[in-house]
């Protein structure tokens, strides 16, 4: 009996090794038995971004479902500066466009340029560098247009270009920090909610998705900037240039208070166009210098 035994313990005591050693081979670099450190981090990296996209996807229709109906009102249009100077009616608000066109001209034709003037290396990524130096550009001329005599027909040539550029510098940072897949699914869906947000504006006179667009980027660029490591290096101007981009939004919210703050010589509206440019040229310096930091697989 003890004979019979034996090789039964043996068999089961070999079948208790091959599980040790089967859960403990992946642990030591080898095998396919499991996923491995490497692995589980780009699984675990993957699922952050599937969570922190739909956090955002989720809040942002929360938002728009909860807020009641925004219509247009006539104060809209009735900006805190509205000085007429050598015969040009809204001086400040139609001057201060100006600098966006020099400062997103320069970007726009560099950009043209490709990887031999800035340090682009993904093709997504220099078409959302172009659309955002193009909304730049298309500004300058539709806010001076829009401010010669302010009313709902001219406010789009006001907003598109300027939405356009914010949505564009949002995807670039999707696809620099995330991933290219990802930014431009993130590109073409602000682009086309931009499009909508519009029609809604006119059609429906609804201006709440137009307002969650407008707060989209201000709470994304910066998320994405402390959650996910640059790709390329001089990433310190990303942080000056969305300061600049908050101080613009802030500026444009408190128009009158800032006008009245500096003696009335210039309004938070003008001083929002001017911090814009400021963002056009920081990040035009930063492409300038900076080099890939990372490889990143696309």
């Amino acid at each position: 009996m003890r004979i019979e035994s034996r090789p039964a313990a043996g068999v089961a005591a070999s079948e208790n090794l091959g599980m040790h050693l089967a859960a403990d081979y992946p642990n030591r670099g080898g095998g396919r038995l499991g996923l491995g450190p490497f692995a589980a981090a780009v699984l675990r990296t993957d699922n952050r971004r599937r969570a922190i996209a739909g956090g955002a996807v989720l809040a942002s229709a929360l938002l728009l479902v909860a807020t009641p109906r925004l219509r247009h009102s006539p104060a809209l249009h009735l900006f805190a500066d509205m000085r007429n100077l050598l015969g040009v009616p809204n001086t400040l608000n139609v001057l201060t466009a100006y600098p966006l066109l020099l400062a997103g001209v320069p970007g726009l034709i560099l950009c043209l340029f490709g990887s031999g003037c800035f340090g682009i290396s993904l093709r997504w990524e220099a078409l959302g560098w172009f659309l955002f130096y193009a909304g730049n550009v298309g500004a300058a001329f539709g806010s001076a247009y829009y401010h010669l005599k302010p009313d709902d027909d001219r406010l789009i040539w006001d907003r598109l270009p300027m939405m356009m550029s914010a949505s564009s510098l949002l995807s670039i940072l999707v696809i620099e920090r995330v991933d290219e897949r990802a930014g431009l699914s993130c590109l073409i869906s602000l682009l086309s909610l931009l499009l909508v947000s519009s029609v809604c504006e006119r059609i429906l006179d609804d201006m709440r998705l137009w307002v969650v667009l407008n707060l989209v980027p201000c709470v994304a660029i910066p998320a994405l900037l402390f959650l996910f490591p640059p790709k390329y290096t001089h990433s310190r101007f990303w942080f000056l240039a969305t300061g600049f981009y908050l101080l613009a939004r802030f500026e444009g919210l408190a128009d009158r208070k800032v006008y009245s703050v500096n003696r009335y010589f210039i309004s938070g509206h003008s001083l929002e166009h001017l911090c814009f440019a400021m963002v056009t040229l920081i990040l035009i310096v930063m492409l300038s210098f900076r080099n890939i930091k990372i490889t990143r697989d696309s």
